[in-house]
This record gives structure tokens, sequence and C-alpha cells, in this order.
């Protein structure tokens, strides 16, 4: 009987303690539902176009390493120094800056990209400093829809037979460069000019450029030379220009190209003899300092200078000095500029980035006075139209400064 008993309060003891289990499975899979629910709810309003508090990330492909090193450090400090003036907010939502280090490698560039759109789940990408990396991901951006800002690679075809509903420009193009230059130097500095750049598709597309507006304006073109990207010598080129009989030598060099193109071209005697007129970057901030006093006399075109004289760069310039300790070059404020337009589009559509065509929509809208001046979207090529200056560096106190001597008003990529 006892045995009976015993047995009897076991199995009363087994069942409560299955009820009570089973009791609290159902607790923890009622939990569970709620959760998907509410998540389904989150992720339901999300693409509603409600607020979030997730980050609003920004892919930045820059070069880290590399010949354009410099160049991909100071497009990123402008972008820092813009999103401080926003503490890094729009609306509720922070900004999130996930750099890459593209090497200015297409493959390099592409496998970057890729890691940036499928694993990191960017909401816009920005960069690059090569046109050739801009080129290589241009595909993947178009199919995946991911809203693509360039801010520096200004080969001419990105946005015109390689044109994206999901690709903006806020740079330049090179037709920009160099067809600025053409009728102003017909009417200022020469009718025969030998045109000389660096053997490279950017090198050759502002040179083409530039030979379009001086013919058109009736110039003559007398001989073109294209020494190889990187020369070290020019003695041999340098002495076909001294006798070619042009009024002008126009050169597109950059970087150290241009530190040893300008520097030779004075040693060789044809400063003071030859004008030399060309492209912004043979007396940007960053080589200027290397060529000594050589630059001075040379004109050149560009989209922005130190020394432009308005509130808006008088500003940039104090703010970037006071941040960084150093001049800003022109990427600095590239990516000044293409930080505030993100800014500007993700605030007009209140920080909702679940839809590229409405976020690609927002950049073509943006519109603002930039410290290089008026700056606007062309709705149909979806580049910048922008103010282009022909600069005349000259010597002041041991040292060379540019001055804008010309303005070109709202100069507008053909498209084509």
């Amino acid at each position: 009987m006892k045995v009976k008993n015993w047995f009897m309060f076991a199995l009363i003891g087994c069942l409560i303690v299955l009820s009570a289990c089973s009791g609290s499975q159902s607790t923890l899979t009622s939990s569970n539902q709620e959760n998907t629910s509410t998540e389904a709810n989150n992720t339901a309003s999300s693409n509603e176009g409600e607020a979030t508090s997730e980050p609003i990330k920004i892919g930045a492909l820059l070069p880290a390493t590399g010949v354009y090193a410099s160049l991909g450090e100071n497009l990123g400090k402008g972008m820092e120094l813009y999103f401080d003036s926003v503490d890094w907010k729009i609306g509720d939502r922070s900004i999130e800056l996930i750099k890459e280090d593209t090497e200015a490698d297409p493959q390099v560039g592409l496998r970057k990209a890729r890691k940036l759109m499928d694993e990191d789940k960017v909401d816009i990408l920005t960069g690059t400093i090569s046109t050739a990396v801009a080129y290589a991901i241009r595909d993947e951006v178009d199919s995946k829809k991911v809203p693509f800002l360039v801010s520096h690679a200004g080969g001419n075809d990105l946005t015109r037979g390689m044109r994206s509903d999901y690709i903006y420009r806020s740079s330049f193009t090179s037709w920009q460069i160099g067809h600025s230059m053409g009728q102003w130097a017909y009417d200022n500095v020469g009718k025969k000019v030998l045109v000389t750049a660096a053997d490279y598709a950017f090198g050759q597309e502002v040179s083409a450029a530039f030979k379009d507006a001086f013919t058109a304006a009736g110039g003559e073109i007398v001989e073109e030379i294209y020494p190889p990207l990187g020369n070290n010598d020019y003695a041999s080129y340098l002495a076909k220009m001294n006798n070619s009989g042009a009024d002008a030598i126009h050169a597109f060099f950059a970087g150290s190209d241009s530190v040893r193109f300008v520097k030779q071209y004075e040693e060789f005697g044809l400063k003071g003899n030859i004008p030399l007129i060309g492209s912004g970057w043979l007396v940007a901030e960053d080589t200027r300092p290397a060529q000594g006093t050589a630059p001075e006399g040379i004109r050149a075109s560009i989209f922005w200078d130190y020394n432009l004289d308005t509130p808006e760069n008088k500003q940039f310039v104090a703010d970037y000095e006071a941040k960084f300790g150093a001049r800003p070059s022109l990427e600095s404020l590239e990516g000044y500029d293409a930080a505030r337009i993100i800014v500007e589009a993700l605030t007009s559509i209140g920080g909702d980035t679940t839809d590229p065509n409405k976020v690609a929509e927002a950049i073509s809208k943006v519109e603002f006075v930039s410290p290089r001046g008026p700056l606007k979207f062309d709705p149909e090529t979806h580049h910048v139209i922008q103010n282009m200056y022909i600069l005349e560096t000259e010597l002041i106190n041991g040292a060379t400064e540019n001055k804008v001597i010309h303005t070109i008003e709202q100069v507008q990529d053909p498209g084509q």
C-alpha cells in the first residue's frame, strides 16, 4: 500500500513538472511571436518612410595607399569638416562614414565597392579619385541601385555614355577643365598653340577639349606632344617646344609630373619666352611649394582656388585650417561639397534612405553657393554645373600664390 501511495505521489509530481515546462515553452513562443511581429511592424514602418534610429551609412571609396593617397586623404578630411558642422547627424540619424582603400586600382576598387554594398549595406557611395575605378564599379552600382555621388573622378563618359540613374558627379569633367581655357587663350594669349600632356586618358581628354574650343575660336594647333605618365626628363620634349614657333604651350600635368615639368620649363629657358597655360593642376596647392618660383606667370583653368575671394570660401579655408593646421587642397573642397550635397539631399526627404530612387532624385535637386561658387546639377547628365576660373600665378614675398583673373560662369558639360 505504501508502494502504491509513493507511486501515485511520484506520478502527480511528474505531471506537475511537465505542465510547468509546457507552460514555460508556450510563454517563450508567445514572446518570440511578439518580437517577430514587432520587428515586422518596424520593418514595415521603415519601408513606409518613417524615421529610424539606424545610422546613415556612407561608403567612401578613396585611395589610402599608392600615388593618389594624399588626394584621398584630403578629400576625406573635407568630408569630415562638413559632417562636423552638422554634428554628424541628419535629423535624428547619426552619420557613419566607412572608408575603403581602393589603391586607385579598378579591381581592388570593385572588390571594396561590393564589400560596402553587400556587407556593410551602405546607403550611399562616394569617391573615387581614379576614373578607372569609377568606370569599374559603374555597372555594379547601377544594377544594385545604390546612389553614387562621384566626388573627384573626371572622365567624361561617366556622365555621358555610361550615365546611370543612380550616379551623380559633383567634381568636374575633363571637358570642363580643357574647354574653358580655349576661347580665353585665343583672346588673351595667342593664335598658335602647342599642346602637351601626360599620355593617359585624362590628359588626352583635357587636351581634346582645349583643342576643340581653341580651334573653334579660330586658333591653330601647331603640334601635339605626349610624354609618358610619370616621366622624369622632359629635355627632348622641351627642345621641340622651344623650336615650334608656338605663341604659347598648353599643358596638362598633375602631381609629381607637374613639379618636374614646370621646373624644367624654367631650367631650359622657356619661361618668359613662351607663355605656359594649362589646367589648374599645374599650379595646385599641393604642388606649388615643391616648384619654387618656377610657376610664376602660368595661367590655368580650374573650378576652385584657395584665394577665391568669396565669403563662403574664406569661411571654408578658415575652418579647414583651424581643424587640420594646413591649407585645403582642391580635393579637400571636393570632399566638403560632396558631404554637404549628401546632407542636404537626405535632409530634404527626412533622412529616409529606404528608396534609392528618392535619394537620387533628392540629390538632383540640391543647389547652393559653395566655396567654389554657385553649384547645381544638370538633370539630364547628372553632372555639376559650376563656374570655371582662369588663374594667374604670381610671386608674393618670395612665394607663389594664385590669383583669379577671369570667371567663366556656370559651365555645363554638353553630355556627348
